[in-house]
């Protein structure tokens, strides 16, 4: 490591202003903040001084998501040859998943990326740690057979219209990942919902069986068109169905939960909001709801099923668009999880909930950290008048 800390020492100054390749100033400095805790320090004005700093908090986000990602590749080969009966031992199934999920995660990083470093080169400031995490979460919360060219022209619009225009790592008023998503699925829906787009039927440098017009329904989608909901199996916690690369297995997703958590990355009073509102509305549907399979799911089922479990760990709690003040997390989380269920029995058309509530709830989220504030303002001058009396 020496050995390069005294290579990037030497290339500097050619990337400083005058230097040869000034022009890709930011660029250098991306990948040297990447590699190293920059040494410089603030020397006027008022600054937060805090042990982990947002290229640590990208990195720890990015471990927590890998358990997730690892077994949704292997669920991908796990899928794959079990729809066309094909037999493949542990690391033939992982290496299909793998083949078939690292485009998405290489389009995802180029393409966001890519626009990024130019902004921060015609801008002239640094570049920021932000995408870390969002080129993982694109890939891993779309079917795995949506097609490249329709990843990275929604990743191009979300990291453009949704980020950059509002300024950049931190000053986004949606989450970048789910709007990818929310693109994906109104401009390309065919490519983002039915039975055709969660089994990959391709064979993938000669492993599994090419099949042509491989249809297999995920099981909140069963639920949302037959008469009877499925019943609960050990596989909708595990990961064994068919679903997003990364949403499947609750297992995984509580591993990155308890990194999130034990770090301080991620709220508590958020997350378990989340599956308090989520468990209750369908117990309220349970209750008094439609003549439905969905409807009259347990509540248990529908927390395990569909991006529920990882839109509660790792959406929600983003700490750019979510409720800031401690009573704030609370009354967001829960809305989140309660409209998810609204929207998924409800809407007949839309099996899933998750995306939209927490897009819905972005938007409010400043309000309910201002009347929250304001409500404190009052309780506070309401003492002050009574100690002066």
């Amino acid at each position: 490591m020496k050995s390069l800390r005294k290579y990037l020492d030497k290339i500097k100054p050619d990337f400083e202003e005058g230097g040869k390749y000034h022009a890709f100033r930011s660029v250098f400095e991306g990948f040297e903040s990447f590699l190293y805790v920059p040494n410089t320090t603030s020397k006027s004005g008022t600054h937060i001084h805090d042990a982990i700093d947002s290229k640590r908090i990208m990195s720890i986000v990015v471990i927590a998501l890998m358990p997730a990602l690892l077994f949704g590749m292997y669920n991908v080969g796990y899928q794959h040859y079990l729809a066309t009966g094909s037999d493949g031992g542990f690391w033939q199934l992982f290496g299909y998943g793998f083949l078939a999920t690292l485009p998405k995660i290489v389009v995802s990083y180029v393409v966001g990326l890519g626009i990024e470093f130019v902004v921060a080169q015609w801008k002239k400031e640094e570049i920021q740690e932000g995408f870390l995490v969002t080129g993982m979460l694109i890939p891993m919360i779309v079917p795995i057979e949506c097609p490249l060219w329709m990843l990275a022209v929604a990743t191009a619009f979300s990291v453009i219209f949704v980020k950059e225009v509002f300024g950049g790592t931190g000053m986004n008023v949606f989450n970048v990942a789910l709007v990818t998503r929310a693109f994906l699925f109104f401009a390309y829906p065919t490519k983002m919902s039915g039975d055709a787009v969660w089994v990959s039927g391709d064979s993938i440098c000669g492993l599994g069986k090419a099949v042509d017009g491989l249809t297999v329904a995920t099981p909140l989608g069963i639920a949302k068109t037959s008469p009877v909901a499925p019943d609960f199996s050990w596989d909708m916690v595990t990961g064994l169905i068919p679903g997003s690369v990364g949403e499947t297995s609750v297992i995984a997703i509580a591993l990155g939960a308890v990194v999130l958590l034990w770090t301080g990355v991620a709220s508590w009073k958020t997350m378990c909001s989340v599956f308090v509102g989520g468990a209750f509305m369908a117990w309220v549907f349970n209750a008094i709801g439609p003549d439905t399979a969905v409807a009259h799911m347990p509540w248990y089922e529908h927390l395990v099923l569909g991006g529920f479990c990882f839109g509660a760990v790792f959406m929600a709690t983003d700490p750019v668009t979510s409720a800031r003040t401690e009573t704030g997390k609370y009354i967001y989380g829960f809305l989140i999880g309660a409209m998810a269920i609204v929207i998924r029995v409800l809407n007949p058309g839309y099996p899933e909930g998750m995306m939209l509530a927490i897009l819905l709830m972005n938007i409010f989220a400043p309000l309910i950290d201002y009347f929250v504030v304001q409500r404190n303002i009052s309780r506070r001058a309401k003492r002050a008048v009574k100690s002066n009396n």
